[in-house]
C-alpha cells in the first residue's frame, strides 16, 4: 500500500514492458550492410576469375619473354668494376628471373639451400638445371670469397648473360 499525502491507496498492477522495446532497433541498416558485403565479395570473386588467373595462366610464354627482356636489360645496366658487386647484382637478377618464370623460391634461399633442394627448377631440362647450379655456385664463390676473386666484372656479367640464355631456352615443353 502506498501512502501519498497521508492517503492509503490499493495496489495497482501495471503491464510489463514488451521485450521488443528492450531490444536495440536494428532496422534496415543491418540488411543493407549485409547485402553490400555480399555484393562486394561477389564482385571481388568475379574480378579475380576474369582478370587474375586468365592473364597470367593464359600465356606463360609471353610472361617468360617479358621476364627475360627485363633480366637482360637489368644485366646490361650493371655499372660496376667490383667483381663481388657484379656477382651479387647478377645473381639477384637471375634469381628474380627464376622466380618470375618458374615460381621457384631460389630468390629467398641461401645458395646451400638452393643447391641441396632436389625439387629446384623442375620446369627446366636437366642440362639447364646443371648449368644453373654451376653458375650460381660460381657466383656464390665470388660473392662470399674472403678475398677479392681474380676475375673481371664484365666477365661475370657476360657469364650471367649466358646463364640467362641457357635458363630461358631450357624449359621443358
Amino acid at each position: 500500500m502506498n501512502t501519498m499525502a497521508g492517503q492509503t491507496t490499493g495496489f495497482e498492477l501495471m503491464e510489463p514492458a514488451s521485450p521488443e522495446a528492450l531490444m536495440p532497433d536494428s532496422g534496415l541498416w543491418f540488411w543493407l550492410v549485409l547485402a553490400a558485403m555480399v555484393v562486394l565479395v561477389v564482385l571481388v570473386i568475379m574480378f579475380y576469375l576474369r582478370h587474375g588467373k586468365s592473364s597470367v595462366a593464359a600465356d606463360p610464354e609471353r610472361m617468360r619473354h617479358a621476364a627475360f627482356a627485363e633480366a637482360t636489360a637489368a644485366l646490361a645496366n650493371i655499372r660496376t668494376a667490383d667483381v663481388r658487386d657484379a656477382a651479387v647484382q647478377s645473381s639477384l637478377i637471375l634469381r628474380r628471373y627464376v622466380l618470375a618464370v618458374t615460381g621457384d623460391p631460389a630468390l629467398y634461399e641461401t645458395h646451400e639451400e638452393f643447391v641441396l633442394r632436389h625439387d629446384a627448377l623442375q620446369a627446366l631440362a636437366a642440362e639447364a638445371r646443371a648449368a644453373a647450379e654451376a653458375g650460381f655456385t660460381r657466383m656464390a664463390a665470388m660473392k662470399y670469397a674472403p678475398e677479392m676473386p681474380a676475375a673481371v666484372a664484365e666477365d661475370v656479367i657476360a657469364e650471367a648473360r649466358v646463364l640467362l640464355e641457357t635458363l630461358h631456352h631450357g624449359f621443358v615443353a
